[in-house]
């Protein structure tokens, strides 16, 4: 195939490097100032999130902490309602979060420990504010913790999506 870069005739069999970036570029950019996604591959190969049902919001306290598995059954997450005002969080007091419980560093389960407020990694002692996006605080992991997203529908509180990834997959989606 043949087309035109720049004012010249290009045979896209036999691109350059600066050939291809010149025409990935333009392309990309064509398709800002169209006002169209441009979007990863890795993004249009990942399926919708389930939506599941975690706890009733009428039956979680603050305090309280539901451990579930999402998006599949080998994935283990825990739903908090904290005692404060959480970012990202839902409920009437913006205070109900979920995280992966896989630690970013290695993979260990972390542990939520109420009276510190705090997720932490019984392997390396990595430790996470679920108050703060799921944030690391100290410690050898390099990132938050993955985020499940939340909605609530009535009474019900409801996993809808991850934000991150979870440790050991280069997809959320199996």
């Amino acid at each position: 195939m043949i087309v035109t870069i720049n004012g010249q005739r290009v045979d896209l069999r036999k691109l350059t490097r600066r050939e291809f970036v010149q025409l990935t570029g333009a392309g990309a950019a064509a398709l800002t100032a169209a006002g169209l996604p441009v979007a990863s591959p890795a993004a249009q190969a990942n399926p919708a999130y389930p939506m599941q049902e975690v706890a009733s919001l009428s039956s979680l306290a603050p305090g309280d902490a539901v451990g579930f598995n999402y998006p599949d059954e080998n994935s283990p997450a825990l739903l908090i309602r904290l005692t404060e005002t959480a970012t990202d969080g839902v409920g009437p007091d913006r205070s109900i979060v979920a995280y992966s419980i896989l630690c970013t560093h290695k993979g260990c389960p972390v542990s939520y420990k109420p009276e510190q407020r705090m997720l932490i990694c019984p392997c390396h002692w990595s430790t996470f504010d679920p108050a703060r996006s799921g944030s690391m605080v100290i410690g050898q992991a390099s990132q938050a913790l993955p985020r499940i997203e939340l909605g609530i529908e009535g009474d019900m509180v409801r996993a809808t999506g991850v934000v991150g990834l979870i440790y050991g997959r280069h997809t959320n989606i199996l």
